[in-house]
């Protein structure tokens, strides 16, 4: 029996890439494939005369294109010496929640995106300048004055459940043509690599549409919402609390860390970020710290169910859509643990 497996990793400028190999039996674990490799000057990562990268396996999950017994696995990447390529931001993840695993974060990323026509290079139903409808009759919505792309969306989500992704739901978000996914709850590592192979499918899918997916923070200029992949955390401390102190406690101490650090993570938190967070359209000042119970206007958010309980996870609505997973949940546990 033959196996193909589509090997995915990120590329120089964090656009996914792949390619397919083809492997003798049954692909059950990651232990089943070998490395790989592929031409580093082609992607941004290398020399010409020192082209060649390394590509490890790091996550498996099934194809929900080929189906059967056909595998998708995402990679992370180094060079021939062993030494990780700098945009591997896995491999400092993986040591980040390698430390004090008793904590046990839980991350839940809110995937903003727009479906781009390739043809107008605007947002699928973006409205023309005689048809100035104001955003937020889009969010949520049904009919075709409204949402634009759904099958698409409706054929990712599938894929997502299919492919063993920890997905937790989707929706029209407040823009035409401007969507969400949501990937978590999932615990450490698994959060960016369950991230990044569900960009991968949106971009799989999409294409079989002949449609370009947009994950720039801020694609449309004006009074439009921007896109932006909100972190939702908690740690076993604060999901539970202790003897001495509730889980809003070790919330509100996780708040102060952050504080203390804001600009240390918005340099982390995605390119063009400070063209979304403006203080306008459901976004706090890219350069001010700001905390609220419920608000989303604002740095960090603390849900009603979060207060009533004194317990649960708060929500960090700083990251970018374009942000790398494992940099984003790596500071905040970083930050807030270690």
């Amino acid at each position: 029996m033959k196996t193909i497996v589509e090997y995915i990793w990120i590329g120089g400028n964090y656009e996914l890439r792949s390619k397919a190999r083809v492997v003798d039996g049954v692909v059950d674990n990651i232990g089943d494939l070998s490395d790989w490799n592929y031409d580093g000057s082609s992607t941004g990562q290398a020399l010409r005369e020192s082209s060649e990268v390394i590509i490890k396996p790091r996550a498996l999950f099934n194809d929900p294109f080929r189906k059967n017994h056909h595998k998708l696995v995402l990679c992370d990447t180094y060079k021939p010496t062993g030494e990780s390529i700098k945009n591997n931001n896995r491999e400092w993840a993986v040591s980040i929640f390698e430390q004090k695993k008793e904590e046990e974060p839980w991350f839940g990323l809110e995937q903003e995106y727009f479906l781009i026509d390739p043809k107008t290079k605007k947002p699928l139903g973006f409205p023309t300048s005689e048809d100035k409808n104001e955003q937020g009759q889009y969010y949520c919505s049904v009919g075709a004055e409204n949402a634009f792309g759904r099958t698409i969306v409706d054929e990712h989500l599938e894929a997502c459940i299919y492919a063993g992704l920890t997905i937790s739901g989707v929706n029209a978000e407040v823009a035409p043509g401007q969507w969400e996914f949501q990937i978590g709850p999932s615990v450490g590592i698994e959060e960016g690599d369950h991230m990044w192979m569900a960009r991968y499918l949106l971009n799989r899918v999409a294409e079989n549409h002949g449609i370009s997916v947009d994950y720039e923070p801020k694609p449309i200029k004006g009074e439009w919402n921007g896109s932006g992949c909100h972190a939702n955390y908690s740690t076993k401390n604060m999901r539970e609390g202790t003897k001495n102190k509730t889980g809003l406690g070790y919330i509100n101490d996780a708040i102060i860390k952050l504080e203390n650090k804001h600009m240390e993570h918005m340099v982390l938190y995605g390119e063009g970020n400070e063209n979304r967070m403006t203080g306008e359209h459901e976004t706090a000042d890219y350069y001010k710290f700001s905390v609220a119970d419920i608000d989303r206007g604002c740095s960090i958010r603390k849900g009603s169910e979060t207060i009533k309980n004194e317990k649960g996870y708060f929500e960090d609505r700083r990251p970018s859509s374009n942000c790398d997973p494992y940099l984003v949940t790596a500071k905040i546990y970083e930050t807030t643990v270690l």
